[in-house]
């Protein structure tokens, strides 16, 4: 099930929400994880089990970590033990199929007969739920929770729909107090409708409108130098709206049920740095990223090659998260390197002052990445790096030009305007120093427009073809 369908917003959410508020704060949980598991089944009961299965292992391995004490030899023999089962059963359904086919490929090459495995089907949220899990009996083991004793509050914590399928990872340290008391109030719940309907708006509107655009060129043979810039910038702004759409609309979501989830988008592409726009871009993978991977490789603590070492790793092992396929990992360490290249000049990757020179080299730098991210493999990320640079014809192909829609043409300016004028807004209502820019529109009109908009994106969403979540299949 998806957010963006006319079984969640008229048949789910309503009878959730009502069966929710008419019970006792004492069930609420509980039904949190019922409606949370029919929601997860909804797409394939089978997998359900897996997941109940992990949701199990890891609320003993909680209480194995706890028992045996912060920091000490047993807990962290314990804590191995979990994580490494926990990679297991990622690295089973994430990545058997490219290890077979890699060996086999080998294999064929030297004349030997492969091996036959059948495919293995990636279970929607994998990623996420096995990272939730992982980062709990971390910090049972470093003392940053204590380990949980009620398995329904730790259950519908690792299943609790709202961020479920694509996000943000969460914590069990930061939701612990709100399993046990949270407020529920009109004033969130208003705030939770909004946040919802801006996200649905967000995937409906803009990135479905976008994503046509996008993949017909990413699919053209011979793209022009304009089709390879059109598919690009498409693809830019359509994973980011795609994505954001779909937190916000979790953090809609938890807010009404009471919730109150960390933010996961920062207006990225006003980024500077490549650096900064890490601390902007899916802020609870790359803080998960950081406090789980990059400090346990050893941070900043052993020497400067080793802290350019540890970020390069970081970034590459993220690229590899995304998926089994070499193109996210050539993407991760892309980003590594620029990583380590700011680190190692000591660039200011928190300016106070925006620097347009800056700004656009590291966009260029964003959206480049974003290609090898998109491609289905080196052969299409050359193809589209070839017409990007030649800078041989910036016309569109005449196949492009049949297909675009000025209403897609429309839809790739306001995209970009709206980026442009939130990045700006937000980025000098954080810095007081630096002039101030016009104000945002008043509340009142704002939630009009929402609210028109929203409608306008059922409609829509009615009449088109269904269209999932572009990190549903991370």
């Amino acid at each position: 099930m998806v957010f963006s369908s006319n079984v969640f917003l008229f048949l789910f959410l309503p009878i959730f929400l009502g069966l929710y508020y008419l019970s006792g704060q004492r069930y609420r949980n509980l039904l949190l994880l019922i409606a949370s598991y029919v929601f997860y089944a909804w797409w394939r009961v089978d997998f359900l089990a897996l997941f109940a299965a992990v949701t199990l292992w890891n609320y003993w391995i909680g209480l194995k970590v706890g028992a045996a004490g912060v920091r000490t030899k047993p807990a962290q023999r314990w804590l191995l033990l979990g994580v490494a089962v926990d990679l297991c059963i990622l690295g089973y359904f994430k990545y058997a199929n490219f290890g077979v086919d890699s060996i086999n490929l080998m294999m064929k090459s030297a004349g030997l007969e492969p091996f036959i495995l059948t495919h293995v089907l990636l279970p929607i949220g994998i990623s996420f739920y096995i990272f939730e899990s992982i980062s709990y009996i971390i910090d049972v083991y470093r003392g940053d929770t204590p380990a949980t004793r009620n398995l329904i509050d730790f259950a519908a914590f690792v299943a609790i729909f709202p961020h479920l399928i694509a996000g943000p990872v969460l914590r069990f340290r930061d939701l612990a107090d709100q399993f046990n008391n949270r407020t529920h109030t009109l004033d969130k719940f208003s705030e939770g409708c909004t946040r919802f309907m801006q996200g649905f708006i967000k995937k409906v509107f803009i990135a479905d409108t976008l994503a046509v655009v996008a993949d017909h060129c990413f699919a053209l043979q011979n793209p022009t130098t304009g089709d390879a810039w059109l598919g690009a910038l498409a693809y830019t702004a359509q994973l980011y709206f795609d994505f954001s759409g779909y937190s916000d609309m979790a953090i809609g979501l938890g807010l009404m049920m009471g919730f109150r989830f960390m933010e996961n988008f920062k207006q990225p592409y006003i980024s500077q740095s490549i650096t900064e726009f890490w601390r902007r871009w899916h802020i609870s993978l790359s803080t998960w990223l950081r406090d789980y991977l990059y400090i346990t490789l050893g941070g900043n603590r052993k020497g400067t090659l080793t802290t350019y070492r540890n970020l390069f790793l970081t970034m590459l092992l993220g690229g590899l998260w995304h998926g089994a396929n070499i193109t996210y990992i050539v993407w991760g360490a892309w980003h590594g390197m620029w990583l380590a290249i700011e680190k190692a000049i000591g660039l200011d990757t928190s300016p106070r002052t925006f620097n347009p020179l800056r700004w656009a080299f590291t966009f260029l730098l964003v959206v480049t990445g974003w290609v090898i991210f998109r491609a289905e493999n080196l052969q299409v990320a050359g193809r589209m790096y070839g017409a990007m640079f030649s800078f041989n014809e910036w016309s569109l192909s005449e196949l492009n030009r049949a297909s675009l829609t000025g209403l897609q043409v429309a839809t790739l300016v306001v995209a970009y305007a709206t980026l442009a004028f939130f990045g700006l807004r937000d980025f000098y209502r954080d810095h007081p120093a630096a002039p101030r820019v016009a104000q945002a529109v008043p509340g009142y009109a704002m939630r009009a427009c929402v609210l028109l908009l929203f409608a306008a994106s059922i409609l829509k969403l009615s009449a088109q073809s269904f269209s999932p979540f572009l990190y549903f299949q991370f």
